[in-house]
């Protein structure tokens, strides 16, 4: 793929990386992906119903993407840096200056759903995803950002080579404000799936779905795996990521192929429950 600057863009061009630090994040366990996805995806459509960090469509970067989430505020940021990077940019480099403890809290309590420019939103999220405590996004029952200030000596508020990357991969790819069911109205066969939900928890200190106020339920999971089924019959090419949770193998069990990987995991209210984990690539 070649990438050519311009002179609103004097920095150099260079391949895309997530911009966000996401919970379950996927470039650690890349490779493994990567080699999970099938050949001959340059005439079909590439779609991922929880974006989340966007790892994989990064690394493919697919002719033909539809991206979605449930979480609004992340479908806003992803328009944002497609549509709007150099005011983004521009509002980062404010906040980078600005930033502190005090200037941080301001930004928490923003009633950011007000805001009309999905610009602002991107920089409200990027901004407190990189300095709130450990790159959490998280949020309470009313939709209420609720992660603390991260002390951090000097935070990467702004990346903006990658920021220009990332929206250069993600110009003509549609980022649409889904339930993850509604794949099965706009997949057709031959197409490529991807889903990385909010991961089976392996324990009770493990647990978290807080990346929206309704969270992700054991209901929730099921009715993932017969969206992927409904697919696999459709000719819907399928690949899934979770958790090697007892609960996660049981659903699959049928009609799925399940191959377990090691992947590091550092979200655990103890520092004991973190480090390797046995995780399941499902297709």
């Amino acid at each position: 793929m070649v990438l050519r600057s311009s002179a609103q863009e004097p920095v150099e061009a260079r391949d895309p990386r997530p911009f966000l630090k996401w919970v379950g994040g996927k470039r650690q366990i890349i490779d493994a992906l990567m080699a999970a996805v099938p050949r001959g995806l340059d005439k079909h459509t590439y779609h991922e119903p929880f974006v989340g960090g966007g790892a994989l469509f990064f690394a493919l970067q697919p002719k033909r993407a539809r991206l979605s989430d449930n979480n609004l505020r992340l479908v806003r940021t992803y328009r944002g840096v497609r549509d709007r990077v150099d005011v983004l940019i521009e509002l980062l480099r404010g906040y980078a200056s600005k930033h502190s403890p005090e200037f941080f809290q301001k930004m928490r309590e923003e009633d950011v759903d007000a805001r009309r420019d999905d610009a602002r939103v991107a920089a409200w999220m990027i901004y407190l995803n990189k300095t709130a405590y450990n790159g959490l996004y998280r949020v309470n029952s009313r939709n209420i950002f609720n992660v603390p200030f991260g002390r951090y000596a000097k935070p990467s508020i702004l990346d903006e080579p990658n920021l220009r990357a990332c929206s250069r991969a993600l110009q003509n790819v549609e980022i649409e404000h889904r339930d993850f069911g509604t794949i099965l109205e706009v997949a057709s066969k031959g197409d490529f799936a991807y889903f990385d939900p909010p991961y089976v928890p392996l324990s009770a200190t493990s647990y978290f779905t807080g990346y929206t106020a309704d969270g992700f339920a054991p209901e929730d999971q099921v009715r993932l795996r017969d969206v992927a089924l409904a697919l696999k019959k459709k000719g819907v090419r399928v690949l899934l990521s979770n958790s090697g949770a007892g609960f996660v193998r049981e659903i699959y069990a049928n009609d799925f192929e399940l191959e377990p990987i090691q992947a590091s995991r550092q979200v655990n209210c103890k520092a004991s429950g973190r480090g390797k984990i046995t995780e399941l690539i499902i297709r």
